[in-house]
C-alpha cells in the first residue's frame, strides 16, 4: 500500500531528527489505518458479491461498496481528487434499435427523458444522392444527417464543379460519387446508392423524379411536387412502373409539435373544430432568384410558403375541403413581382362546416403560425411551418378560470425525421406517409385557388370521402 510506504519514509527522514509524540502517533495512526484498509479489499476481492450489477473496471469492487474518495497522482506527482471508476446500472438489448435502458434517477414529477438514441451502424444505413446543392442543401439537409438514425449521404448532384468538390470533401463523399446533371443517370451504378433526394426549381421536380425512378433508386422529392397536377401524375405513374417509392418531403408532418396539435384535434381536446386561422409570410429581396420566375417556381408565394397552410390544415383535420376561395394581388411596379404573386389569400370549406382562412406573403415580416379554434378552446401554434422554435400555447375556461397554457415536447430535427422515415420505408418495404398521391393533392386544391383569384368566385372540388385518404401509415 503507498500509505505504508509514506509511513516508512516519512520514518527514515526523521531517523537523525527529533520526533514528537503527536506526529509518532500521528504516522502509526496512518500505518495501521492502511492495514485496515488492505485487509477489507482483500476481503472484498476474496469474497465478490454474486448479486452486484456494477463494479470498477480494475478492482472488480461491487458499485455499493465502492468508497468514492480516492486520488490520482498525476505526472508531476500532485495528488488530484477523484472517485473509483465504475459503470452505472442498466439494461443492454441485443437488439441494436431497441435503446439501452439507463437506471431511473428523475422522479415522476418531471418530464420523462426520451429513450437513448438508437442509430444503426453506418454500413446498414439507407444512402441518400442528393440533388442540387443550394439553401435548403447545405444549410439544412446534409447538416440534418448528423442527426439521423438511419440515413447518410453518400452521393452529390450539381451543376457547380467547385462547389461540388468542396462540399463532397467537408462531408466525406468520394470524388467518383460526385455527378453533374448530364451525369445524374448514371446513379444507376453507384450500389452505394439506395435514395434519391431531389432539392431543385419546382419545375426540374417532374424530369428529375421521373429520371430518377429510370435508375431503379427511391425518390424522396421536395415540396411542392410539381408546377402541374398533370406533372404529378406523370411522376407518380414512372415510379410505379420502375418498383421505386415516391415520397414528398412534407416535414411538417414529422414534426413533433405539429403531430401532437394533430393529435388534439382529432381526438376533440377542446370539442369539434370550428375553423382554423393560418398564416405563413416571408420577406424577398432578389428579383432573379428562380422562385421569382414563373416558369421555374410555377407561382409565388403560394406554392412556395402558403402550401404550408393547405397541408398542415389538412394534415391536422384529416378530411379534404370541398370548395375554396381566392384573392391575389401583387404591387404595381414591384421588381419582386413581375411574374408571380406576391399575396394569395384563401379559405378553404370542409366537411361538417369547419372553414380555414389563409394568408401567405412574400413581402412582409416573417410570421409563420396557425390557430386551432374548437367549442371549448383554442390551440396555438407560433412558428408552427418555420425550420425549428415551435411554441404551443392552448387556452379554456375551468369555471370562472381562464386557463392558458404553455405547453413543451422534445424537439427532434424535421429534415432528420422525414429522411429517416423515408428510410425505414425502404428497409422495411413500406409506403411513405407522404406518398405522391399527397402532393397531387395539394397541387389540384392550388389551381382551383389560383381559378378562383383570377374568376373571383368560389370553385368547388371534387368531394372525397374518408379519413388521411391520400396518406400511407404512420410513421414509427
Amino acid at each position: 500500500m503507498s500509505v505504508t510506504n509514506d509511513l516508512l519514509n516519512t520514518v527514515l527522514r526523521h531517523a537523525s531528527q527529533e520526533v514528537s509524540r503527536k506526529e509518532f502517533l500521528n504516522l502509526a495512526g496512518r500505518g495501521l489505518a492502511a492495514s485496515v484498509a488492505a485487509g477489507t479489499l482483500a476481503a472484498c476481492q476474496d469474497k465478490p458479491s454474486a448479486s452486484a450489477a456494477a463494479t470498477t473496471p480494475t478492482t472488480g469492487t461491487p458499485a455499493a461498496q465502492v468508497d468514492a474518495s480516492t486520488t490520482y497522482t498525476a505526472a508531476s506527482g500532485q495528488q488530484v481528487a477523484s472517485s473509483e471508476a465504475v459503470s452505472p446500472p442498466a439494461k443492454v438489448p441485443a437488439a441494436s434499435d431497441k435503446p439501452i435502458e439507463l437506471e431511473a434517477w428523475k422522479s415522476d414529477v418531471d418530464p420523462k427523458s426520451p429513450p437513448t438514441p438508437t442509430p444503426m451502424p453506418p454500413e446498414q444505413r439507407v444512402g441518400y444522392a442528393l440533388v442540387g446543392l443550394g439553401h435548403l442543401t447545405l444549410e439544412e439537409l446534409l447538416p440534418a444527417f448528423g442527426e439521423c438514425k438511419k440515413s447518410k449521404p453518400v452521393a452529390l448532384v450539381s451543376g457547380s464543379p467547385e462547389k461540388l468538390a468542396k462540399v463532397a470533401k467537408q462531408y466525406g463523399i468520394k470524388p467518383t460519387s460526385c455527378y453533374s446533371y448530364a451525369d445524374y443517370d448514371k446513379l444507376k451504378d453507384n450500389p452505394e446508392v439506395q435514395a434519391i433526394y431531389i432539392v431543385l426549381p419546382n419545375s426540374m421536380h417532374a424530369e428529375y423524379v421521373i429520371r430518377g425512378a429510370k435508375t431503379g433508386k427511391h425518390i424522396l422529392c421536395e415540396k411542392p411536387m410539381a408546377n402541374s397536377a398533370r406533372e404529378c401524375e406523370l411522376m407518380i405513374a414512372a415510379c410505379k412502373e420502375a418498383q421505386v417509392k415516391l415520397m414528398i418531403a412534407y416535414r411538417i408532418q414529422y414534426e413533433p409539435y405539429n403531430r401532437l396539435v394533430r393529435d388534439m384535434v382529432r381526438g376533440e381536446k377542446f370539442g369539434k373544430v370550428k375553423y382554423i386561422q393560418a398564416q405563413n409570410s416571408q420577406s424577398s429581396a432578389n428579383p432573379d432568384h428562380w422562385r421569382h420566375k414563373k416558369a421555374l417556381a410555377g407561382g409565388g408565394a403560394l406554392p412556395d410558403i402558403g402550401l404550408y397552410c393547405l397541408n398542415t390544415s389538412r394534415f391536422l383535420l384529416g378530411t379534404e375541403p370541398t370548395e375554396v376561395f381566392g384573392y391575389m394581388h401583387s404591387t404595381p411596379g414591384n421588381p419582386l413581382f413581375k411574374e408571380v404573386e406576391e399575396m394569395m389569400s384563401w379559405q378553404m370549406r370542409f366537411p361538417g362546416g369547419v372553414v380555414v382562412d389563409s394568408i401567405t406573403h412574400y413581402d412582409t415580416h416573417d410570421s409563420r403560425f396557425y390557430r386551432v379554434n374548437a367549442e371549448r378552446g383554442w390551440l396555438h401554434l407560433d412558428n408552427g411551418y418555420a425550420y425549428r422554435g415551435q411554441q404551443l400555447k392552448t387556452s379554456h375556461a375551468e369555471g370562472p378560470a381562464k386557463m392558458q397554457n404553455q405547453i413543451t415536447v422534445g424537439t427532434k430535427n424535421q429534415f432528420a425525421a422525414e429522411m429517416d422515415h423515408f428510410s425505414e420505408c425502404i428497409l422495411e418495404n413500406k409506403q411513405p406517409h407522404t406518398p405522391g398521391e399527397e402532393g397531387l393533392q395539394d397541387q389540384r386544391i392550388m389551381e382551383a385557388i389560383y381559378q378562383s383569384a383570377r374568376e373571383g368566385r368560389p370553385v368547388k372540388l371534387p368531394p372525397v370521402s374518408g379519413t388521411d385518404v391520400f396518406r400511407g401509415p404512420e410513421p414509427a
